[in-house]
C-alpha cells in the first residue's frame, strides 16, 4: 500500500508504524530472535535494510543480523531472498494500512478535507534520514522489475492497493466538487503515488527530505485547484 508510501500505502509508501528508527519486533545483532518471531523480524528488516541501501545490496546476512536471527531460522522461513522480498512487499501494504484506518483525517466529513489532510498526513513524513519515510516497494521495484516478475508483480499490487484504498476518498470529493470529464479517482489516486514516488527519488539525489517538501506541496495545489479550491485542509 509508497508507505510514503501505503496500503498504505500505496500502499506503496510508509505508514506511522514505518516512521524513524522503526524495525517492528526488531532485534539486536546478533542476538537470537524470541520463539515464535523470526518470520516478522526478517521482514521488517528487509523493509529496514532496503530502504537503506537498495535491494541488490542487501544480503540475507545482513537481513539475518538485523533481526537479530541465524541464517538457518531464514531459510526455515524463506526459500530465497526473492522470497523474502515477496513476503516483504506484502508486509508493506499492512504496515501502510493505518493511513487509510487510524489517521485523524480519516474522521473529517468532507471528503476533500480527507483528501487534503491525506496529503498533509504523507507530507508530515518526510523528514529525517531518506531509509526513514521513502516507499521499501518502490525502492525495490526500481531494480528488481526486469529481473524478478515475482517481485515486480508483488510491488505492483502494494502500489496499487495504496491507489485503490485512496481512490473512495477521490470519488466522494468528485461527487460533491465536480472534476474534469477525463479525471477519474483511480487515475487521480495514481498521480498522488507518482508524485509521492517522485518526490522519493528528488529526496535521495539531494539527500535532504526539503526537495521532496517541495514536490508535495505542489501536489496538495494541484488537488485545490482542481476541485476548486474547495475544502477546510
Amino acid at each position: 500500500m509508497t508507505t510514503n508510501q501505503p496500503l498504505p500505502t500505496s500502499p506503496a509508501t510508509p505508514a506511522p508504524a514505518a516512521r524513524r528508527g522503526d524495525i517492528a519486533g526488531g532485534g539486536t545483532p546478533g542476538q537470537r530472535a524470541p520463539r515464535g518471531s523470526a518470520r516478522t523480524k526478517l521482514i521488517a528488516a528487509a523493509h529496514a535494510t532496503v530502504r537503506r541501501q537498495g535491494y541488490s545490496a542487501t544480503t540475507v546476512d545482513q537481513i539475518c543480523a538485523a533481526a537479530g536471527v541465524t541464517k538457518g531460522a531464514f531459510f526455515h522461513h524463506f526459500a530465497s531472498k526473492e522470497e523474502l522480498a515477496v513476503a516483504a512487499a506484502e508486509g508493506w501494504t499492512e504496515r501502510a494500512r493505518p493511513m487509510f484506518e487510524l489517521a485523524p483525517h480519516v474522521k473529517l466529513d468532507d471528503p476533500l478535507d480527507r483528501l487534503l489532510g491525506h496529503i498533509d498526513f504523507r507530507l508530515s513524513m518526510l523528514d529525517g534520514p531518506t531509509e526513514d519515510y521513502t516507499c521499501f516497494v518502490g525502492t525495490m521495484v526500481q531494480e528488481a522489475y526486469a529481473t524478478s516478475d515475482r517481485i515486480r508483480a508483488a510491488c505492483e499490487a502494494s502500489i496499487n492497493a495504496y491507489c485503490e484504498a485512496l481512490a473512495p476518498d477521490i470519488a466522494a470529493t468528485m461527487d460533491v466538487y465536480g472534476a474534469p470529464g477525463d479525471v477519474t479517482a483511480i487515475g487521480l489516486a495514481q498521480h498522488v503515488q507518482s508524485v509521492l514516488q517522485g518526490a522519493f527519488v528528488l529526496a535521495k539525489t539531494t539527500n535532504d527530505p526539503a526537495i521532496a517538501r517541495g514536490t508535495v506541496t505542489h501536489l496538495k495545489r494541484y488537488v485545490r485547484m482542481l476541485f476548486g479550491s474547495g475544502g477546510a485542509a
